[in-house]
Parts: structure tokens; C-alpha cells; sequence
């Protein structure tokens, strides 16, 4: 049981670890520079406020991480 839970938790941590360098150098990475700029982000500007809202990000990003999710329990 805990020799799951442990390489579960590894596996959770090199993930994380591969997503913060890839937000790291998002700029130098061309695929990810459209990222943040997606047609149905929402973006509000005012004067002293400032509102930003990624829904299609969030929806492409969401389809990205179910169909890792999908082939990491195939794999298993």
C-alpha cells in the first residue's frame, strides 16, 4: 500500500516538476506562446481594475491533462 502511494507521489512530483519548466520557458517554446491568448479568454480592462478569465485555456488545457490521465491508467 504505501509503495503505491509512493511512486504515486513520484509520479505526481516529476509531472509538476516538467510543467513548471515548461512555464519556465514558455517564451522560448513557440507551440506555447498562444497559451493565455486563446479565443474565449476573457479579458476586462478599467482604469484600477483589471479582470482576466482563461475559459479556452482552461478547456484545452483540461482535454490535455484526462487524456494523460487516460493513457497513464491503460498504461498501468
Amino acid at each position: 500500500m504505501l509503495n503505491l502511494i509512493g511512486k504515486n507521489l513520484i509520479i505526481i512530483g516529476l509531472i509538476i516538476a516538467v510543467i513548471g519548466v515548461i512555464l519556465y520557458f514558455k517564451e522560448s517554446i513557440s507551440l506555447l506562446k498562444f497559451f493565455g491568448k486563446l479565443p474565449g479568454d476573457i479579458m476586462i480592462k478599467k482604469e484600477n481594475f483589471s479582470l482576466y478569465f482563461p475559459i479556452g485555456t482552461s478547456i484545452i488545457l483540461s482535454i490535455i491533462f484526462s487524456l494523460i490521465l487516460i493513457l497513464i491508467n491503460k498504461i498501468r
